[in-house]
């Protein structure tokens, strides 16, 4: 089913705020699968809407502290961002540099905001699921996944990608993400549509 992201993003403005006075949108699924598209056209169609304004977005990819961090990032994000924001302040976070392998000193600002979106790998683990106003999740063809994280990153992160792919697939095979969704997205539909406004609804 094709759907406007500008009717969801009322629909999220129609829910109950649950991170303090903040509406958190988690948009998980594995890699590759078009989360980050996803993640910015709604945040483009929450702007757009009367009154609205900036929607911070996070990604997870920027909390990890390289590969190995893949699922044990998440108190880093509860203390910089989610703790704060639950308790009504303003969080803030420093990236992760994947060229210098390091965190960078200067802060990311996460203000207190009507809607938040959280992107990345278990952005939607069962931990959070009481913070959440809405918990999507992205999905699309393993072989399209693998071809678009090494034509985005390079063939050079194939054996780092591999294994990031069966710690993702364990994961939500343990955590019930997919079931537990409120909507799942096809991140790779084949009906005709405009991507920019619209995307397909699978469930």
């Amino acid at each position: 089913m094709i759907e406007a992201y500008d009717r969801l993003a009322r629909r999220v403005l129609a829910g109950p705020a649950r991170l303090g006075r903040t509406r958190l949108v988690a948009v998980d699924g594995p890699s590759g699968a078009g989360k980050s598209a996803f993640a910015a056209r709604l945040a483009d169609a929450l702007a757009a809407l009367p009154g609205g304004g900036p929607v911070p977005v996070v990604h997870t990819d920027d909390l990890l502290d390289g590969w190995d961090d893949q699922l044990t990032f998440w108190p880093r994000l509860e203390e910089w961002v989610l703790g704060p924001l639950r308790a009504g302040r303003p969080g803030a976070y420093r990236r992760y540099s994947w060229v210098r392998r390091s965190f960078l000193p200067r802060p990311v600002p996460v203000p207190v905001a009507p809607v938040l979106l959280v992107e990345g790998v278990s952005a939607a683990r069962a931990a959070v699921a009481a913070d959440l106003t809405l918990a999507v999740f992205v999905t699309a063809p393993a072989p399209l996944r693998l071809a678009r994280a090494l034509e985005r990153d390079g063939r050079a992160i194939l054996p780092e990608l591999r294994r990031w792919h069966l710690g993702e697939r364990a994961h939500f095979a343990v955590d019930g993400t997919e079931a537990r969704a409120d909507l799942l997205v096809d991140g790779a539909p084949g009906l005709p549509h405009d991507a920019a406004r619209y995307y397909v609804r699978r469930r």
